[in-house]
């Protein structure tokens, strides 16, 4: 594991943050890891998030009871630590998998308390599951393989024939209890205990490896998501540095079921996996709530807690607005709107693509607006936009408009002049205008693990 410790600048430059480790390396383009050795810069103002309980190989987050996951060599004592965890997770539903084996008789106890118990199992993308462990990723009552499962036949060192006959017959007695497919005992026990075979997806479908509660015919794969430690959250935004977006990754959809109805994956599948953050971008309306909040990981933390409802955030910056909210929290993105004391985000799930960059005219609500200064000429229309009331709205309806590049507001008469052209400016007591400037926004992505 890397231990960094990350340094955040005392103040934050609107189109970018940075942060740099002890060591000097810039904190882009990885997979952050937060096990902060020293805090130099502490957000203390938000909520502190649940500490993870480490049970061995097998552990549960306070955060999210009703998951375990079962990581490394499956040893001598495992199978106890899983029956602790099991006691520590009572609403546990799900058992997240990552493993190369280990112990076939610790492998078949767990695997047994995971039938017993009706859980269901996961191996992530990314993850693989292999020997011991795929006994018991078989026991789950529904079982998803999006990373890699591999079988082999067992090995012993003694040379016992009737103890390795034994072991056999154990195998077949539990694995016929979790109605594993014939084809993979098949595979199982013709692979040689020093190779491994790993299924592709063709045959985890073709044999109906992965299966729902009820299912008999092969299900469809579901993307993986590691749910969010609100902590880590503060700290990757706090470490967050505006670059280009990545590639796009498709995934498949899990449609609109509702979350109460959804298998124990699938809800797993739907929880945000990542973020993207944007500086100088502000997601207009659509507003469910509004905090007053320390910084803008803590408007991350309280979107991310604040259930299914929040998708996106926006938080304004501005140090001279003393009162009042300053984080929204938003039902879903909403209209995108150039602001440079904005910083803005949005909770995406592995079967949401990443966002390309936006680039859009914007008119700065703050730097943008000029007092007491007219645009005369170039009016898309010879009458006033019937539509606005006031200097935002006339601002906001001239940056919803492709053709329109600059505004003016007509104070004493509150019209509003969209302007095609930009003529000369000139002083005029009682006007407010702004002219469109063209921006391109991109997205930093967060991963949420």
């Amino acid at each position: 594991m890397i231990w960094l410790s990350l340094v955040l600048q005392p103040r934050l430059v609107y189109n970018q943050w940075r942060c740099v480790n002890t060591e000097g390396f810039a904190c882009v383009g990885v997979r952050l890891l937060f096990c902060f050795v020293v805090m130099l810069v502490a957000v203390t103002s938000a909520p502190s998030a649940p500490k993870p309980k480490h049970l061995a190989r097998s552990r549960i987050d306070d955060g999210q009871p009703n998951v375990i996951r079962l990581d490394g060599y499956i040893g001598g004592g495992d199978a106890l630590n899983f029956r602790r965890a099991l006691t520590a997770a009572p609403d546990a539903e799900l058992v997240v998998l990552n493993s190369d084996g280990g112990l076939v008789a610790m492998g078949l106890l767990i695997a047994d308390d995971i039938h017993s118990r009706n859980l269901s199992t996961l191996i992530p993308t990314g993850s693989s599951c292999y020997s011991a462990c795929s006994l018991i990723f078989l026991a789950g009552a529904e079982r998803q393989a999006d990373g890699e499962l591999g079988v082999h036949q067992i090995s012993s060192g003694s040379g016992d024939l009737v103890s390795a006959q034994l072991s056999i017959s154990d195998i077949l007695d539990v694995l016929n209890h979790f109605d594993t497919p014939i084809e993979v005992l098949t595979i199982m026990f013709r692979t040689p205990p020093e190779d491994m075979y790993v299924f592709t997806a063709a045959e985890i479908e073709r044999y109906g490896i992965n299966r729902r509660r009820g299912e008999t015919t092969p299900s469809t794969p579901v993307a993986s998501v590691e749910p969010a430690d609100s902590e880590e959250v503060k700290s990757a935004i706090e470490a967050a540095e505006i670059v280009p977006d990545t590639p796009n990754r498709a995934s498949p959809s899990l449609g609109d079921a509702s979350v109460s109805r959804l298998s124990a994956i699938e809800d797993y599948a739907r929880r945000p996996n990542r973020m993207a953050l944007y500086s100088g971008l502000d997601f207009f309306g659509e507003d469910i709530a509004s905090r007053r909040v320390a910084n803008a990981p803590a408007c991350a933390v309280e979107c991310l807690t604040a259930g299914d409802q929040c998708k996106a955030f926006t938080f304004n910056t501005d140090e001279r607005v003393a009162r009042g909210p300053n984080c929204f929290l938003k039902s879903r993105r909403g209209t995108a709107d150039g602001n440079l004391v904005a910083i803005s985000g949005e909770l995406l799930r592995a079967s949401d693509p990443d966002p390309r960059s936006v680039t859009m005219g914007i008119i700065d609500p703050k730097a943008g607006i000029f007092e007491d200064i007219d645009i005369p000429g170039g009016d898309l229309s010879n009458r006033s936009y019937g539509g606005a009331t006031t200097p935002q709205q006339c601002r906001l309806a001239c940056v919803a408009n492709d053709r329109c590049v600059a505004f003016t507001f007509v104070k004493r008469k509150s019209e509003c002049w969209l302007k095609g052209t930009v003529e000369q400016p000139r002083s005029m007591e009682g006007m407010v205008s702004g002219a469109k400037s063209l921006e391109v926004f991109e997205a930093t992505m967060i991963e949420l693990d």
